[in-house]
């Protein structure tokens, strides 16, 4: 793993006790939350939900540091119709949110040229590279040493030609230094003996881990953030209060006002409620991931597991295995269509039989992305000690810590390790 950074080992703390407000207490929002602590802020975070039950929660768990290749790629608007069609497929859309996803689908189709794939990139590696040294002063404050597991991730195929489609996404990201290594069957079920007899074509990624469990991640980290002094108020933010320019903090529902002289927006697709007062339009879209926890499922795995052609990933967490990783677009504010999660268990169980589904949950994350599936770290050009911290899209969970040192480093007005030109909110 990478060294820590100076800028995270000894951060620099403002001479007068300031107070900030992070809107949105996922792994973002708390990960904002613990930078801006770390840098001598009083930070409350605030959220309605419990610590933990965010969309990173039914997600696949892994610090996918090389998974900097945006969604839309080459040909991808002739494979529409075919998600139109299969509600069945890894990609679904829904008829009903055609029209009002549109606008959103046809910037997404513009980033699938090649000059536009490399130029993402390029920019989230530069992200993604600092990844396991932005976490590790965060985690090295909790309790739990095992909230992140030393695992590499494998990706299974059915034949070989799944690979080959990938070659030119793998060079890319060896050019861009990240690793991956081709697998055998012999080699995928030493690794892996679930798996064994079952693939014989994979591929292992080493720089990439796999938390202990999605809710106990960001839990922990929110326990180390009150410890440490923080405060959470279980509430939903209704406006952001305002005064000549600055923002002043943010009302709640219930109409009692909390008073900051830093506010950081990182509520996922609830972001969108402050887009007015942070001076933005921004198209930010809410695309479905569904997910299936067993338990007890009977079946042990020792790594994260994606299963290309399935569409899916087998994800040992200490409350079980959870078995996801879907995406539909839904159209806004869409209810969960949970035949998707059931299909995806139908899928696991032909590879894995024996699996046991006594008391099976499921579960949908609606995942914030942008069409260019670059998230947005960015200071408001409206109210200028406002933030943004906000669609990570697949990979919230892998850029919590980076995001949140990033933002940390803009609100005490230091430069910022990243250019972050690449992630501003008026790029649209």
């Amino acid at each position: 793993m990478n060294a820590i950074p100076a800028s995270a080992s000894s951060p620099t703390r403002p001479a007068l006790k300031e107070t900030a407000i992070v809107v949105g207490g996922g792994i973002v929002g708390v990960c904002c939350a613990l930078y801006l602590q770390r840098g001598g802020y009083s930070v409350t975070i605030v959220d309605p939900a419990a610590p933990g039950d965010s969309t990173a929660k039914w997600s696949c768990g892994q610090m996918a540091v090389s998974e900097i290749i945006p969604l839309s790629k080459p040909g991808i608007l002739m494979k529409v119709p075919g998600w139109l069609m299969d509600q069945k497929g890894p990609l679904a859309l829904r008829p009903s949110a055609l029209p009002g996803i549109l606008p959103w689908f046809l910037r997404f189709v513009s980033c699938a040229r090649h000059s536009k794939i490399e130029s993402i990139a390029r920019a989230m590696a530069t992200l993604t590279h600092d990844v396991y040294a932005d976490y590790a002063p965060l985690l090295e404050a909790c309790g739990d040493k095992a909230l992140m597991g030393e695992q590499p991730v494998i990706e299974v195929f059915d034949d070989p030609d799944g690979i080959a489609r990938e070659k030119p996404h793998l060079d890319l990201r060896m050019s861009l230094g990240f690793e991956s290594r081709r697998l055998d069957a012999a080699e995928i079920g030493d690794l892996e003996p679930a798996l064994a007899g079952r693939f014989s074509h994979g591929l292992l990624f080493p720089d990439w881990r796999a938390v202990s469990d999605t809710e106990g991640f960001i839990a922990a980290l929110t326990d180390s953030f009150v410890e440490q002094g923080g405060r959470r108020v279980r509430a939903e933010a209704a406006r952001i209060d305002e005064s000549s320019g600055r923002a002043t903090g943010v009302t709640l529902m219930n109409g009692e006002r909390l008073a900051a002289t830093h506010v950081v927006v990182a509520a996922g697709t609830g972001s969108r409620r402050f887009f007015d007062a942070l001076g933005v339009r921004v198209p930010l879209a809410s695309i479905a991931g569904y997910q299936a926890l067993l338990p007890n499922p009977g079946v042990e795995f020792r790594h994260s597991v994606i299963y290309a052609d399935g569409g899916f990933c087998f994800s040992p967490f200490t409350r079980g295995l959870q078995i996801g990783g879907t995406i539909e677009f839904a159209g806004r504010d869409a209810e969960p269509n949970f035949k998707r999660a059931e299909i995806i268990l139908e899928k696991a169980k032909r590879v894995l039989p024996e699996l046991r589904t006594e008391g099976l949950e499921y579960g949908v994350g609606y995942r914030p992305f942008l069409p260019d599936t670059k998230p947005i770290i960015d200071r408001s050009q409206r109210l200028s000690n406002a933030f943004m911290a906000f669609g990570h899209g697949q990979l919230g969970l892998t850029l919590g810590a980076t995001t949140g040192r990033l933002i940390a480093e803009m609100v005490a007005g230091r430069p910022t390790k990243q250019d972050l030109a690449p992630f501003s909110a008026y790029r649209f």
